[in-house]
């Protein structure tokens, strides 16, 4: 199997981390089940056991294996999440046609969004809503729009 290697854009991390959030708390059962003001726990709940759920199964790449697919990362223009009955299915598009799909679990999109947050931190990019943004309460979004940048 190929391997692709992408670069993501500030803006296109923090969209997708944002929409990210968004998108899981929406298709949760749990989450919706739960009453409006509790929505962020039992999402943040939710989170927390898939990052423990999914921990055995982490290991670092080593950097040998990076360096090399360094000069052919493409950059990502479109992210893409949707929902395939109980999976989740993440698209990621390069703006040299290149591309990535992948089927996963609840708990390793979870897990992955996770990652991302945690590089986004290292870089210091602020996640802060832009002024005048609406802010709309979980699980109260209309339908899934991609993140293109």
């Amino acid at each position: 199997m190929p391997t692709w290697s992408c670069w993501l854009t500030r803006r296109l991390a923090l969209s997708l981390l944002d929409n990210g959030e968004k998108f899981l708390a929406r298709t949760s059962t749990l989450v919706q089940r739960a009453a409006p003001e509790a929505r962020r726990e039992v999402a943040a709940f939710e989170r927390e056991a898939a990052v423990a759920n999914t921990a055995p199964a982490m290991s670092v790449t080593p950097p040998e294996v990076l360096k090399m697919t360094v000069a052919a990362a493409e950059l990502v223009h479109q992210v893409t999440l949707s929902q395939q009955g109980e999976r989740m299915r993440m698209e990621l598009h390069g703006v040299a046609g290149g591309g990535s799909e992948a089927g996963l679990t609840r708990e390793e999109l979870q897990r992955i969004l996770e990652m991302l947050h945690a590089e986004v931190g290292k870089a210091a990019w602020a996640a802060a809503p832009a002024v005048g943004a609406p802010t709309t309460p979980l699980g109260e979004e209309a339908a899934p729009k991609p993140a293109r940048h």
